[in-house]
């Protein structure tokens, strides 16, 4: 009979529309990752090369030092390694652990740039 489809037609065709669905959304959320990621790389490789010279915290207008330096470099390699890993491939729950290591790094090296201003005082205050 001309027109009548098979169940098994039906199911696999679904199944082909369910693949191409998963593959093209699995892209979008691969894409936008990789461009937060980029940005997040561009911030910490600019403070790593000492193009960003000096931040505000507050008030005050502080020197980035070769130690915080050090750290943002630390943090560039690690997110270059994320984006690779997203770039490989989506696994939800690895890319979480990823991200969660990367914002652990960024608050140490704010706690660290924090505790070093806490023992030696403001700039420009007597040691």
């Amino acid at each position: 009979m001309p027109g009548r489809v098979s169940f098994k037609e039906i199911v696999s065709r679904r199944i082909f529309q369910l693949r191409r669905i998963a593959r093209v959304d699995t892209q979008k959320i691969r894409r936008k990752a990789l461009l937060r990621l980029q940005e997040i790389f561009d911030v910490a490789s600019a403070f790593a090369r000492g193009e960003i010279e000096r931040v505000k915290e507050g008030a005050q207008e502080k020197a980035v030092t070769l130690k915080q330096r050090q750290m943002w470099a630390r943090i560039a390699a690690y997110t270059a390694q994320i984006m690779n890993t997203v770039a490989d491939g989506i696994d939800e729950r690895q890319i979480d652990k990823d991200l969660d290591k990367l914002e652990k790094m960024v608050d140490e090296a704010k706690a660290k740039s924090e505790a070093k201003e806490a023992r030696t005082g403001p700039p420009g205050s007597p040691a």
